[in-house]
């Protein structure tokens, strides 16, 4: 491999590896959901900005009305997305509500079919049918750290941040030629200006280690992430990006099982394979999306990805 390849490669692994530490970094910071997505977006989102500006990407747009109002759609969507994932670890566990959230792929795939006429696959439905059975097997029997069963409100929060996510994914396919940085520029703003009012009743944490979480997250899991993705993925095959997008889950779980004592019986095992290999498997004749929300890809006609 070559040192071109060898460096999309170890920016993209780091960024979906950062992923899956999200979850650990919301509950470190002990902040309620809202909180925590308007600090994502305010941190991230100045960070951002200032990095489009500083390439001349922000000075240069001149976006159409239409365009800016997707871009807003899309972003009510993400950050919405954000505030149901971020509630749902803490009624559930950081790995069942990351897995059961990665059902986002085939849930956009059925918006497609839904708005755009896609034809949709008797693969397609197959796979839904093994990842939907998985996450009922999850609910079933998934536990919590205090080793009572998880909440169905964990789960049901978890699938709702998964159904917003593929609609944030479905407005970005609209928007295609905008520069991703840019996207995400705007729409992390978008965020923190409609969640700064929920600050009076879900305050940010009064903690100097709290706030230092959030500004983590802000800063490394946002910012960083996003720049770090953005420079690898139109540089690797889209079944690299696909393959290497599951560290997400993966990493998400492990973190769970050695810092909070997550302990997976074999039916929540089980199911959490069965969610997991129905969304990697591909799709024949497309190309599949990459899974964790994202804005659109580069206007290059790189694929989209997510997080």
């Amino acid at each position: 491999m070559t040192n071109s390849e060898t460096r999309p490669l170890l920016q993209w692994s780091a960024a979906m590896a950062m992923s899956g530490t999200i979850g650990a970094v919301v509950l470190e910071s002990g902040a309620a959901a809202p909180a925590v997505a308007f600090a994502r977006c305010f941190v991230g989102g100045a960070l951002l900005v200032l990095w489009c500006l500083s390439r001349g990407w922000l000075r240069a747009w001149r976006p159409s009305r239409r365009d800016l109002g997707l871009a807003v759609l899309g972003g009510l969507f993400l950050v919405g997305n954000w505030v149901l994932l971020f509630a749902s670890y803490a009624l559930s566990s950081i790995s069942v509500s990351t897995v059961v959230y990665h059902t986002q792929p085939l849930i956009l795939v059925g918006l497609a079919a839904a708005f755009l006429g896609e034809k949709v696959a008797k693969s397609h439905l197959a796979r839904a049918a093994i990842a939907f059975g998985g996450v009922a097997l999850i609910s079933l029997s998934a536990h919590g750290e205090d080793g009572k069963p998880v909440q169905l409100a964990g789960i049901g929060l978890a699938l709702g941040a998964a159904v917003l996510y593929a609609g944030a994914s479905f407005v970005a396919k609209q928007l295609k030629h905008i520069r991703p940085h840019l996207l995400a520029a705007v729409q992390t703003t978008v965020g923190a200006l409609v969640l700064a009012p929920l600050l009076l009743v879900t305050p940010l944490p009064t903690t100097a280690s709290g706030l230092l979480w959030l500004v983590l997250l802000g800063t490394v899991h946002t910012a960083l992430m996003y720049v770090l993705m953005y420079a690898s993925i139109g540089k690797l095959p889209t079944t690299t990006v696909a393959l290497l997008s599951y560290l997400y889950p993966v990493v998400a779980v492990l973190v769970d099982i050695a810092f909070y004592g997550h302990r997976p019986s074999w039916p929540e095992a089980l199911g959490m394979l069965a969610v997991l290999a129905a969304a990697l498997a591909p799709r024949r004749g497309r190309r599949r999306p990459a899974p964790e929300p994202r804005p659109a890809p580069e206007p290059r006609g790189e694929p989209a990805c997510r997080t």
